[in-house]
């Protein structure tokens, strides 16, 4: 079997897979077009964060098996294209975890004394000791904005540094946070009492600008903001504005939206300390993630197992077939939850009704919890890990399976309680192609679960609909679906759009203010 690597591997990497019996061809810097002419010729192909595996290339493989990533991010490959193709996508979660965490702590440490600027003062042969009078960690309140892998290893350095430690993680349960010595908050809390804010979530359409203008106006004055995670989480205009106008007395950024940054007049302030996303660039991790994702690749091609992988659950042969579309739905009705609900999850219950108990479940209960984790998680979670993050963090997981599914041939409903109530949700196929959502909470409804979602919670009352339409139709936004809900004539009620593009949350504040409407969410499945 042939391997490609298109982007720059630690030898001992290649040594693994040369080792193995696999030919394989080191290709760095190749033009998009000539990977496309190229690829089909190979089994696997290996890639850091250079290669753009985009649909265009992948579309007319045929011999392809899997695509390794060494590193955690997949932004890089469309995953969506390869899972049609039945191309397995794989990632190294692990490898790059305690060097992230310990350039976070780096950055925390200069951002405190102002070590970068000191040293430039010096090189201009001045001695400005005043100038530059730094803080202590100890005692200050650091808040961390996501506790995975490397949001935790931030955490047990920071608590070794005597400093307090408050975060926000919808994953995480309150008893596994307090044996860990952390206080979980809400946003607005950790934003109000933080000196110091880092954030270690991966870039989705949920934490795109999650640190924006709104964010910086509610922030401690003089808070100090850390981004080693993922160019995109801050917004680095409004950044910017908070640094001059002295809201944010210091930032430290280790990436950008754009890389290298295109516009300087964020890094020309003297406030802001820049690094050009060094976070995984120690000879430990490049090595680590060379070594995994070789051993990973080498393993599947040899039908060793599968790890570690973004869009496969792990089951074999013609069982496949039968399951994918429940997993397919499972893992819709597990994003859904996740944009549902709101406080930590404690307890995730998962019953199994009708044709869907008489098949082994275990995958599909993976691919649901996958679903849950993954907009906060982002790619650090697979078919693979899901469960043990869900344990390590907390969250108890229960299956139940009965013969009869109410009203339908087959019907998988998840629970989730939290520490502020519970939430219900309910799926079914129709055919192995039309999955359905068809209850949430105690409204029973028939909605396609893809693409972008609005749900409204309102009273049952004549004229709501025409006016969620008008809005929707001057913003532009062309409604494909719309599903009712209610408990009773009058009563509360949901509606559930489906729309054939994004909704912006200037939008939805306008639905928000439609009489009667208590509350709207936007979902993307």
């Amino acid at each position: 079997m042939k391997i490609l690597v298109s982007d720059p591997l630690s030898p001992e990497g290649i040594a693994i897979l040369e080792e193995r019996g696999f030919t394989v061809d080191v290709k760095p810097k190749l033009s998009p077009e000539e990977l496309k002419k190229i690829i089909d010729d190979y089994d696997a192909l290996v890639v850091r964060s250079g290669t753009k595996v985009t649909a265009d290339i992948i579309k007319d493989c045929r011999n392809l098996k899997v695509i390794g990533r060494a590193g955690v991010g997949v932004d890089n490959v469309d995953v969506d294209a390869a899972t049609k193709q039945g191309i397995v996508v794989m990632n190294t979660p692990d490898g790059n975890t305690i060097s992230t965490a310990e350039h976070t702590m780096s950055m925390l440490l200069a951002l405190a004394r102002s070590i970068p600027q000191a040293d430039h003062s010096m090189r201009e042969g001045k001695w400005d000791r005043k100038k530059f009078k730094g803080v202590e960690l100890r005692n200050k309140r650091l808040g961390i904005i996501g506790l995975g892998r490397i949001g935790i290893e931030v955490a047990t350095r920071a608590l070794a540094f005597g400093m307090k430690v408050i975060a926000v993680d919808p994953y995480l349960s309150e008893k596994k946070a307090q044996q860990m010595d952390i206080i979980l908050v809400e946003i607005d809390t950790l934003l109000r009492e933080s000196d110091f804010i880092t954030v270690h979530t991966p870039l989705t359409s949920e934490t795109k600008h999650m640190l924006g203008k709104q964010q910086f106006a509610k922030m401690k004055k003089g808070v100090k903001v850390l981004n080693c995670a993922r160019g995109g989480i801050v917004d680095e205009k409004a950044l910017e504005d908070a640094l001059k106008d002295g809201t944010v007395a210091g930032a430290a950024l280790d990436v950008f939206e754009q890389e290298p940054p295109s516009d300087r007049s964020l890094l020309e302030l003297e406030t802001v300390i820049a690094t050009p996303h060094l976070g995984a660039s120690t000879e430990e991790a490049q090595l680590n993630v060379a070594l995994e994702v070789a051993a990973q690749v080498a393993d599947m091609l040899e039908g060793k197992g599968i790890r570690n992988a973004i869009n496969y659950p792990c089951v074999e042969g013609e069982i496949c077939k039968i399951m994918d579309p429940y997993i397919l739905l499972a893992e819709k009705l597990g994003k859904l939850q996740s944009q549902i609900i709101s406080g930590h999850i404690n307890k995730v219950s998962i019953k199994y009704g009708g044709e869907v108990a008489n098949i082994e479940v275990a995958p599909i209960t993976i691919a649901l919890i996958k679903g849950l984790l993954a907009p906060i998680l982002g790619e650090s979670v697979n078919f693979v890990n899901a469960p043990v993050i869900a344990k390590d963090r907390g969250i108890t997981v229960s299956e139940t399976k009965v013969l009869e599914a109410e009203q339908f041939a087959n019907l998988i409903s998840v629970e989730i309680e939290t520490n502020r109530g519970k939430s219900f949700i309910a799926g079914t196929l129709f055919t192995s192609s039309n999955p359905r959502i068809v209850r949430i909470n105690d409204f029973f409804i028939d909605t396609i679960p893809e693409g972008w979602i609005i749900i409204t919670r309102n009273v049952d009352k004549p004229g709501i609909v025409g006016q969620l339409g008008s809005v929707l139709g001057e913003s532009g936004i062309n409604i494909a679906a719309m599903n009712f809900g209610r408990t009773d004539p009058g009563g509360e009620s949901i509606i559930v759009v489906n729309t054939d593009s994004e909704v912006p949350e200037t939008v939805l504040e306008k639905i928000k203010q439609i009489e009667y409407i208590k509350d709207a969410k936007i979902i993307r499945l």
